[in-house]
């Protein structure tokens, strides 16, 4: 039994320190390198987007809006707007399956950030994320595309299953 549990322990160490080393040798990126941020007030996202493209998520009558950023894989969702995907609530999320989208490699990263929109490259998946931003890293294959602009309770409140309208704000 001793033996056991030590042999798991050092399998998950292991599996920890793999898991902080990219492919290359270098560290991971994560959701919080380089991001602007803001820690005053949880009730809102925790990333701060001063720029970008407005648009409108619709899940049934309840209007979610965000903000888009520049990044090669938000112009290209841009492009496709205005679209319709199905979404799923989860612990942490909506998400739902969505078509490849081209993603710069350094822009792909580990966890997220409370009220991000990000674009999952290992799926695909198209996933607004709400809450356990500090548990977050163990997820990667996450490229941001933008975040929410309203209290995150306005999606956290929200459950079920939605036919997601999503269109450029006017």
């Amino acid at each position: 039994m001793f033996r056991l549990s030590k042999v798991a322990a050092i399998l998950s160490l292991s599996f920890l320190s793999l898991s902080s080393v990219a492919a290359d040798g270098g560290a991971l990126r994560t959701a919080k390198d380089g991001a602007v941020m803001q820690t005053a007030d949880p009730s809102m996202p925790t990333r701060v987007l001063k720029e970008g493209t407005p648009i409108l998520m619709h899940f049934g009558d309840k209007v979610i809006p965000g903000l888009l950023n520049d990044s090669v894989t938000a112009k290209a969702f841009i492009e496709k707007l205005p679209l319709t995907v199905r979404m799923n609530r989860y612990s942490h999320d909506f998400c739902g399956r969505f078509e490849e989208l081209p993603y710069a490699p350094e822009d792909e990263h580990y966890g997220w950030l409370n009220g991000d929109i990000d674009y999952a490259t290992d799926a695909p998946w198209f996933t607004i994320l709400f809450e356990d931003e500090e548990i977050s890293e163990q997820y990667g294959y996450q490229v941001n595309i933008g975040v929410i602009t309203c209290p995150l309770s306005e999606i956290s409140s929200l459950e079920g299953s939605f036919d997601v309208y999503v269109e450029l704000a006017k």
